[in-house]
């Protein structure tokens, strides 16, 4: 990890940023990035705006725009915050965040609890198994328990008794969304819908394995796709701080002759 990253990963619940550690761990590779925590704590009300004032003072102290990347709700808020600050945000990618990006498993999940007469255990089970697409009983029965404690900590927009909306589109920045066949979550057909809202640049990535966490269970696969996308920028934006370097020296020289 790199205290002064040029790629900012948000995390906003800590029962789920284990799931994040993987892709990180690869494109720590590739290129600088960091982790961003955000932890909701039980006492507090759900706020987004909270969380966007947060990250804010945080890339204050970094001083620097960033590339910022999610997944599911902190691609969400990484959406938001860049609509916001468009100024402080180099790209954003995201990772299972569809065309309507305020869809998430907790979205999800309070459907199922509506809809199906069964038990908070029951949907959790169901819930697991669309997530992760593990069929192992030890490792359903432990996502299981993961899942419920990531609920009481979700800083997702839904509850089971009202869900929010966030408007369709895109932003000003470079803009990566990425999405996995096999989510049952958001879609690919979903991960499509971007496409009218993309400018010149922008990139769908698609994976073919994996659930809605299709960046744990095929890290590789998905740096591989994010690399795509970012490479360029990064090339782009190094070349243009030689130049800069390279004319600040020339005027230095100039100076001293």
């Amino acid at each position: 990890m790199f205290k002064n990253p040029d790629i900012l990963w948000l995390s906003t619940n800590p029962y789920l940023m284990r799931f994040n550690l993987p892709i990180i761990k690869y494109l720590s590779r590739e290129v600088s990035i960091g982790q961003w925590e955000y932890e909701q704590k039980q006492d507090e009300g759900c706020s987004l705006d909270v969380a966007i004032a947060l990250l804010d003072d945080y890339l204050g102290m970094i001083k620097k725009p960033v590339h910022l990347m999610g997944h599911s709700t902190g691609g969400l808020l990484g959406l938001i915050y860049t609509r916001k600050y468009p100024e402080k945000v180099k790209s954003l990618t995201l990772l299972g965040v569809g065309v309507n990006p305020a869809i998430d498993w907790v979205n999800y999940y309070y459907d199922l609890r509506v809809n199906l007469p069964c038990s908070r255990e029951i949907v959790l089970g169901h819930m697991a198994k669309l997530l992760f697409c593990y069929q192992n009983h030890y490792y359903q029965k432990a996502f299981v328990q993961v899942l419920s404690k990531a609920l009481s900590f979700s800083l997702s927009p839904h509850s089971l008794y009202e869900k929010k909306g966030i408007l369709k589109g895109g932003i000003s920045q470079p803009l990566m969304v990425c999405g996995s066949l096999e989510d049952d979550i958001v879609s690919l057909s979903q991960i499509k819908q971007w496409q009218p809202y993309l400018k010149k640049g922008d990139y769908i990535g698609e994976v073919s394995q994996g659930g809605h966490f299709f960046h744990y269970q095929s890290p590789q696969k998905v740096s591989q796709e994010i690399l795509k996308f970012l490479k360029p920028l990064l090339t782009l934006e190094s070349d243009n701080n030689l130049i800069k370097f390279c004319k600040k020296s020339a005027m230095v020289k100039k100076i001293d002759h």
